[in-house]
């Protein structure tokens, strides 16, 4: 019995034994495992990080856009003064281009004289509009060109750049038929809103 029982601590030691190893197996498998996920952990921080102060970044400078946009909006929230319109007879924008003649000089020179005795806070939008000749895209291209050569002799000429927008409405909003020649002329035309 005394025989038996031996066998019976020894087996058991033995299964205790092979139990351990595969726990020192199981514990180091783990380990590497865990040591494998930790460095993927600090790759991803390190990316986390760099993301961060990207975003912190973007947040500054969309801050200051933000900025500018609500100040250029309380400019733009005042009421409507006037407008001029300056169309192709008096502007005599060649076709499809975006040069200011003499006379279209001329007459924003007046404009810009009377903004800065009568107006100093206003501000002025310059709307581009063309004729319905050719592809919609161009036409918005040619009526921004037409818009920002305004814009720029405005500016050249002692109107701040924060008290002017453009934007081009293309061949969208007429004034005339767009079925002959009169009407076409009619419509390429630049016009210039005054808001205080």
């Amino acid at each position: 019995m005394m025989l038996g029982a031996s066998k019976m601590v020894i087996a058991g030691a033995m299964v205790l034994g092979l139990a351990g190893l595969g726990g020192c197996a199981t514990k180091k498998y783990v380990n590497e495992q865990v040591s494998v996920v930790d460095a993927h952990v600090a790759d991803v921080s390190a990316h986390v990080a760099d993301h961060d102060t990207k975003l912190a970044n973007l947040d500054q400078t969309t801050r200051e856009a933000l900025q500018r946009a609500e100040a250029a909006g309380k400019l733009a929230e005042g009421k409507f003064d006037y407008s001029m319109v300056l169309s192709d007879d008096s502007m005599k924008f060649p076709v499809s281009k975006a040069t200011l003649s003499p006379e279209a000089q001329a007459r924003l020179d007046a404009f810009i004289d009377k903004l800065k005795t009568d107006n100093r806070n206003v501000y002025v939008e310059i709307q581009g509009h063309t004729d319905n000749t050719g592809s919609k895209e161009a036409n918005y291209r040619l009526g921004e060109e037409r818009a920002e050569a305004v814009r720029r002799y405005l500016n050249e000429h002692g109107v701040a750049l924060n008290r002017i927008g453009t934007i081009s409405y293309g061949p969208d909003a007429p004034v005339a038929p767009n079925t002959n020649r009169a009407g076409r002329q009619a419509n390429r035309r630049v016009m210039l809103i005054v808001l205080s």
